[in-house]
C-alpha cells in the first residue's frame, strides 16, 4: 500500500489497518538514527513535567535532530517509545495524537510503545528513538 510519503507502507492483504501507525514501512535512501530523546529543551533543562508536555518537547527534539541531516517528519520509518506509566499515557490518548499531528503530521511510520519502569534521566516521562530514511535521489 503506497502513501503520499516517499515511503511505501507495508499492509498484508487482509489485515485489518494499524490506526496511528504502520505494520511496517520499506524505504531507500540515507539512513538517519537517533539515540534516545527524551523532552527536555536544547539546554537539558525540563520544562514540562507531564508526559504530554514531554512528549510535545521531545517530538520537537527529533525533528530538529533529523533536520540537522535534511530529513523532514516525512521520512520517519520508525519510532520506538519508551514511557513510564501506561496509565497516563492511555488517559490522554487524543492529546498524544492532536500534539503528534501538530508536529509530525499525518505521516504514521512503524512505531511501538513499550511500558518501562524508569528512564536514565530522572525526570523523563518519555523517550523515544526514531529511525527515518531520506529517499534517494532527494
Amino acid at each position: 500500500m503506497t502513501s503520499p510519503s516517499p515511503h511505501t507502507f507495508l499492509q498484508p492483504e487482509g489485515w485489518a489497518p494499524a490506526k496511528g501507525y504502520a505494520n511496517g514501512v520499506m524505504a531507500e535512501g540515507k539512513l538517519i538514527v537517533t539515540g534516545g530523546i527524551v523532552g527536555w529543551n536544547a539546554q537539558q533543562e525540563w520544562e514540562h513535567t507531564d508526559m504530554l508536555g514531554q512528549f510535545r518537547q521531545t517530538l520537537e527534539n527529533i525533528v530538529a535532530v533529523l533536520a540537522v541531516a535534511g530529513a523532514r517528519p516525512e521520512h520517519i520509518v520508525r519510532l520506538t517509545w519508551y514511557i513510564t506509566d501506561k496509565a497516563e499515557y492511555n488517559d490522554n490518548l487524543r492529546s498524544f495524537g492532536q500534539i503528534y499531528r501538530e508536529i509530525i503530521g499525518r505521516h504514521f511510520p512503524a512505531m511501538a510503545v513499550v511500558q518501562v519502569v524508569s528512564l536514565m534521566e530522572d525526570a523523563a516521562k518519555i523517550e523515544i528513538e526514531a529511525t527515518a530514511v531520506i529517499p534517494a535521489g532527494a
